[in-house]
């Protein structure tokens, strides 16, 4: 499921990120784990699934008092569903009364999400390697960090920096006094403000007392 070198991809971003993670759902199978705490595939199948198809699911992904309706939602889609029905519904995405049926709506709601998604399945197995994304799709990625990257340190106490290695760039999370540069490639530092910590590819830089405040304090997301 790796992209070969110098390999690009063409086209929908949010399509192709669905596309690869079915296919890598269907060769794992239903038990393997991923880097949502308590999920197994399935368990991150059924979740897409009600996500793109059960509007009453989307409350509770905003307002944390309402995700235990999300929850149920999601058991009850698990349970009644085989795991290569729900597969082949995130395969097949949104249904045609749903907004993101719409290319463009698709890809403004569903790339980063997917893409997320799609790297918390690869990541969570063992000799995993970051993909080779093209430019165009890590500019895209970039771009989603304005956002995503504030409420991921919106809690830390010092200021946070945003550093792009695979291109250029420089975004201000966080302000401060003293504050942390997050240094990585686009893909990770969008990662990582998802609080992917352990697993994006991320270097923090500033002096020791300022990482050590930032590292303890929580995720905004």
């Amino acid at each position: 499921m790796l992209v070969m070198a110098g390999q690009t991809r063409q086209g929908r971003y949010a399509q192709e990120e669905r596309r690869e993670l079915s296919d890598l759902l269907l060769e794992l199978g239903p038990d393997q784990p991923t880097l949502c705490t308590g999920w197994t595939t399935r368990d991150l199948a059924a979740h897409l699934v009600a996500r793109d198809r059960k509007p009453q699911t989307l409350p509770g992904l905003a307002i944390p008092q309402l995700h235990k309706i999300t929850e149920r939602v999601e058991r009850a889609t698990r349970e009644s569903h085989s795991y290569e029905d729900l597969v082949a519904l995130v395969r097949k995405g949104a249904p045609v009364w749903h907004p993101a049926h719409v290319a463009l709506v698709d890809e403004m709601i569903n790339h980063v999400e997917y893409f997320v998604h799609h790297e918390d399945v690869r990541r969570a197995q063992p000799d995993w390697k970051p993909r080779d994304l093209d430019v165009a799709e890590r500019d895209k990625l970039w771009k989603a960090l304005k956002m995503v990257g504030k409420l991921g340190v919106r809690k830390s106490p010092v200021g946070v920096v945003a550093e792009r290695t695979d291109g250029e760039g420089r975004q201000v999370l966080r302000s401060g006094g003293r504050q942390v540069v997050l240094a990585g490639a686009a893909p990770e530092l969008l990662l990582y403000a998802f609080n992917r910590r352990e697993q994006a590819l991320v270097d923090i830089r500033g002096d020791d007392t300022a990482i050590a405040d930032f590292r303890a304090a929580p995720s905004g997301l």
